[in-house]
């Protein structure tokens, strides 16, 4: 029987890897490796001192921080001694900091630096229930006094000493610890509303730690760049849970800055990321294009129609002919193998798109240039994942089958309902809104689908999403979006049209390769604002629309458009930290511009 509690299985794979490389992480230039054993070593100080201040079995500990070996390390001693890791983005702002930290009620707070400890400081007096808040980069810092602040190392001297006193107390705790106790409390990241925190037993994570590898194995040789929000399911995947069962090497990243050098200089094995770094990379690549010379163009224009003729074969599980095949390699040699390389692909046995929906186009074309890049699907609620592709068997359009062991159903209103070991135990406090997500051991996913010949899953769209015009037609805001996000020139869009007598959409450019047009073809502006007003532009973009109307029913088709004249920030509370646009907000925000486009017809 599989062990299904987190620190068994952390104490269980570091007893097999030892002084092999957990962690890795680059300071002062140079990449500096951290064994299992130190993992470990680390893990056990912090847990020991959490036990030592008071720390209870059940209780919540938030963490705030950039991702780097310190955040994962504090998470596994928290987990090993009971109690229940509470991820906060490092982008919140303090009210948003106090109210995940109010309504979990965690006990103790790490931070990372002087910036994370300043949000503390804006609610200190708030926060009864917070005990103490430890600190692990101190720069800043030095001659800082509080009473409730401890430093990082102050907690691992607290816990060595612990340790040599009681060596038995930390493993002790660890095995009290059953598969239905909480491991993490997950926050939704608020799209319709506050977040809520998602429940994940030990069995959830560990269940899914397992079976994320059934389909596509990771094994323990290979490297992952973990650089995604690590509150999020998504990166805590990666970087913690699948991380701890199968052994492989993370590396984090410098900064959000040196994102793309990274991923050149570790060139991972095994890849993730939300669709908008996928759509950045594409736009990278017409970017880089678009400077070469008319030769280059060609064979890259020729390359890439070779590889698309593969892929939409290969996506739509038909054979390729041998004629094909060769040619393909040709164009691999010729072209893809150098440009995976400039991108720090070279390496990439697999790679993910979650979090959110992305456009088929934008999968077709990685898939073209040799990159396997698949989409999963899941939520929060289903620890992460509920379906994803197998390697070698994407389907074109589909987010895949379901993983081994978990049931898929769909509702008579086309909801997708979900039955696996992976659907959470509720929301944290929140009964009501708990009793609507689990309703006979289902999980109502919220999301829209169908299930195909092949039981692969489509999605359609959020279900609080779907657009009911004026008319009565049903309109899938999603699918039109993601047409208008394929393109390089456009970044996101929003359509509108929910009780409207036709489709409209707010667009938010890409600036980097409209800003290139622009200079390309001698357009004046100076601000980003007189970017998105400019006339040559609006018309440019209009082309853009105007192409993907083309691919779409009439009723579909987008009559109006409104580039915004800002750019969208997740401090103005317009996106989430995994850059998903909050619909209701936008609508709001910018319900003067949607309501001149109506007036305008």
């Amino acid at each position: 029987m599989p062990l299904e509690v987190v620190p068994l299985i952390f104490k269980q794979t570091t007893e097999k890897y030892g002084d092999r490389v957990a962690l890795r992480k680059k300071e002062y230039g140079l990449w500096h490796d951290i064994s299992w054993n130190e993992y470990y070593r680390l893990a056990k100080y912090v847990g020991s001192a959490l036990i030592s201040i008071g720390m209870k079995k059940g209780d919540c500990v938030s963490i705030i921080g950039d991702n780097c070996p310190e955040w994962v390390i504090i998470d596994m001693g928290i987990q090993c001694v009971g109690g229940v890791a509470v991820g906060v983005y490092s982008t919140n702002a303090w009210p948003q900091v106090e109210y995940v930290i109010q309504n979990s009620e965690s006990r103790f707070f790490f931070a990372e630096n002087e910036e994370q400890l300043d949000k503390w400081l804006h609610f200190r007096d708030k926060a009864p229930k917070l005990e103490k808040v430890i600190v692990w980069d101190l720069e800043g810092l030095r001659h800082f006094e509080d009473p409730m602040v401890m430093t990082y190392d102050d907690i691992l001297e607290m816990g060595r000493g612990i340790v040599e006193k009681d060596p038995d107390l930390f493993e002790n705790r660890m095995n009290e610890l059953t598969p239905e106790d909480l491991s993490v409390l997950i926050y939704t990241s608020g799209t319709t509303g506050p977040p809520k925190g998602a429940m994940l037993t030990h069995r959830n994570v560990t269940w899914m730690g397992r079976t994320i590898v059934m389909d596509n194995p990771i094994e323990d040789d290979d490297e992952v760049m973990s650089f995604l929000p690590l509150c999020h399911i998504f990166e805590r995947l990666f970087s913690v849970f699948a991380h701890i069962t199968n052994g492989y090497t993370v590396s984090f990243i410098e900064s959000l800055d040196t994102v793309t050098d990274n991923m050149r200089e570790i060139s991972p094995t095994v890849g993730y990321a939300v669709p908008r770094i996928w759509e950045k990379y594409l736009s990278a690549v017409y970017i880089r294009m678009s400077d070469a010379t008319w030769f280059k163009k060609l064979v890259f224009g020729i390359a890439l129609k070779i590889g698309k003729s593969r892929a939409t074969l290969r996506m739509n599980f038909k054979p390729v002919p041998f004629y094909i095949e060769v040619l393909f390699k040709l164009a691999y040699f010729a072209v893809f193998r150098k440009l995976k390389e400039r991108l720090g692909f070279e390496r990439l046995r697999v790679a993910y798109s979650g979090a959110a929906p992305i456009s088929p186009d934008v999968l077709h074309f990685f898939q073209s240039m040799g990159v396997n890049l698949i989409e999963g699907y899941g939520q929060t609620e289903g620890t992460g994942v509920t379906c994803a592709s197998h390697m070698d068997k994407v389907k074109f359009g589909t987010v895949g089958p379901p993983l081994p062991g978990t049931e898929i159903k769909i509702a008579e209103d086309g909801e997708i309902l979900v039955k696996s070991p992976s659907v959470f135990k509720g929301y944290y406090g929140a009964p009501e809104a708990t009793a609507e997500a689990i309703k006979d051991g289902w999980l109502y996913s919220g999301d829209v689908g169908e299930i195909d010949e092949d039981g692969y899953l489509k999605i359609t769209d959020r279900k609080k999403d779907i657009i009911v015009t004026a008319g009565g037609k049903n309109i899938t805001p999603q699918y039109i979006e993601n047409k208008l996000k394929a393109g390089p020139y456009i970044n996101d869009a929003v359509i509108i049209g929910d009780g409207k007598k036709f489709i409209s959409c707010l667009i938010m450019i890409d600036e980097d390769n409209v800003v290139k047009y622009a200079q390309d073809n001698k357009i004046q502006f100076s601000t980003y604002n007189d970017l998105t007003q400019s006339p040559e532009i609006i018309k440019f973009i209009q082309g853009e629309v105007d192409a993907v109307n083309d691919t779409l029913a009439r009723v579909e088709q987008v009559k109006k458009f409104t580039i915004l004249p800002k750019k969208l920030y997740e401090e103005d509370g317009e996106v989430t930290p995994t850059m998903k646009v909050k619909r209701k907000y936008i609508n709001e925000a910018f319900g003067d511009l949607i309501e001149a486009m109506y007036k305008r017809r």
